[in-house]
């Protein structure tokens, strides 16, 4: 869906020029959400600009869906691309569904069209669009203004968002409120995701895949679990962090380790916690350290027994030691 190739921005000093992006290539697939991630000034947003054309690349190329970017009229790829900032950026004199329909507005839409998209767009966000459609962005919480920034990128049905730290300046509830609704929309939408953020935890949390990168230039580019599992170098080991093996925890449901190495029927330890298949390993080894057990039963929304839960089936899913999520009291 998005490929980019060899893609460079050198800006003009007084040295001859230092490379904010050095020749970075990657493809996100259609559907997919890419967080790039990075310390501040490494070129992640440089790089995001530059596939709307914001900022205009010294040398590389860009393509989506196999077109090339650079052959396009500006103005005519942005209105295909939704963008969402730190900033929000919503204009103080429109009401919220004017805000929404800016793009909208500019091809040639008309106001029941826009009306419905806007409406559509705020219940997906949880917003009840009865009591905010006619609001002003003053009247709005910082959590509220920033879901009305992506309905407003979302308007024209956009194959493509670019979100360049989209939540970094809401309150960590609020934040996490948001991240889960835009889970939920994307999980409906399937949009060509990418998302700039300086935190490991929610590009974990959002990410199909990862783009790591330092001083312009691209370290790792994988999903998540590998990255975590297999950081390509001690940049993007301490990057991650040192507990690495508890963020993958809450990447792997428990669905994927259901059965594991010794199956079980419904009488295989009756007694045992359960949990459910949608559960993350988190839940599973707090339950193991907790309980002092090594076998947990999955059930079920119903209370149906699906199968067990190993600590071995745990430890090999994370090619790790059978011990790594605790050993049992003896």
């Amino acid at each position: 869906m998005i490929r980019l190739e060899s893609l460079t921005k050198i800006y003009p000093s007084a040295h001859g020029g230092a490379a904010s992006v050095d020749r970075v290539s990657f493809e996100v697939g259609a559907g997919e959400t890419c967080v790039l991630l990075g310390p501040s000034g490494c070129g992640k947003t440089t790089t995001l600009r530059m596939i709307n054309r914001l900022v205009a690349p010294t040398s590389g190329k860009v393509f989506i869906e196999g077109r090339d970017t650079s052959a396009a009229d500006p103005v005519e790829l942005r209105r295909t691309i939704g963008y969402v900032i730190q900033q929000i950026g919503l204009f103080p004199n429109m009401t919220v569904a004017e805000n929404i329909g800016v793009v909208p507005r500019l091809l040639n839409w008309d106001r029941a069209r826009m009306r419905r998209r806007a409406e559509e767009l705020l219940a997906m966000l949880a917003l009840d669009p009865a009591e905010f459609l006619d609001r002003y962005p003053n009247e709005l919480s910082g959590g509220q203004a920033q879901r009305v920034g992506v309905a407003r990128a979302l308007a024209a049905d956009p194959p493509v968002l670019l979100m360049d730290e989209p939540f970094g300046a809401v309150d960590p509830v609020n934040r996490e409120v948001i991240q889960d609704e835009f889970l939920r929309m994307q999980k409906a939408l399937r949009k060509t995701v990418l998302f700039v953020s300086h935190d490991i935890d929610e590009a974990v949390k959002m990410a199909d895949r990862i783009a790591i990168f330092r001083a312009g230039r691209l370290e790792q580019y994988a999903a998540p679990d590998e990255l975590l599992g297999r950081p390509a170098n001690e940049f993007v080991a301490s990057f991650v962090g040192s507990d690495r093996t508890l963020k993958r925890l809450r990447r792997i449901s428990v669905s994927e380790v259901v059965n594991g190495a010794g199956g079980g029927d419904h009488t295989t330890a009756p007694h045992a916690p359960a949990v459910s298949p949608t559960d993350d390993l988190r839940r599973v080894a707090t339950l193991f350290l907790e309980q002092g057990v090594d076998v947990l039963r999955c059930v079920d929304a119903d209370g149906h027994f699906v199968g067990i839960v190993t600590r071995d089936a745990v430890a090999a899913r994370l090619a790790a030691p059978a011990g790594a999520l605790g050993a049992s009291p003896q």
